[in-house]
């Protein structure tokens, strides 16, 4: 997990059911119909085992009438915590920011 909170990351699939699902009354077929997406892809995205591609985002937000972005946004935020919470410390030892190189080299 990130030292910055304990929170596990919120996969976009959760929200997707939480918050525009249950709340509208849609089940995955119905979802699936509209969006002209497989019933299975809806029910991988919702149980977080399948990401938000472009397409999907494109055809989810068109269907809840919204921007392809917030898909997209809601993936990329997710792919970033998980980075994060597994690899941040390795990136910060094996990663010199430029600004420091510049600085060594001047030295």
């Amino acid at each position: 997990m990130s030292r910055k909170r304990d929170i596990p990351p919120l996969h976009p699939g959760k929200l997707l059911l939480e918050e525009f699902m249950h709340p509208m009354g849609l089940t995955q077929y119905r979802l699936a119909k509209g969006t002209g997406l497989p019933s299975i892809h809806i029910s991988s995205i919702v149980r977080g085992r399948r990401s938000i591609t472009a397409e999907t985002a494109l055809r989810l937000g068109r269907f809840f009438g919204m921007s392809a972005e917030f898909w997209i946004n809601a993936q990329a935020h997710y792919d970033l915590q998980v980075a994060e919470s597994k690899i941040a410390d390795t990136v910060r030892r094996e990663v010199t920011p430029f600004a420091e190189m510049a600085i060594a080299t001047q030295a």
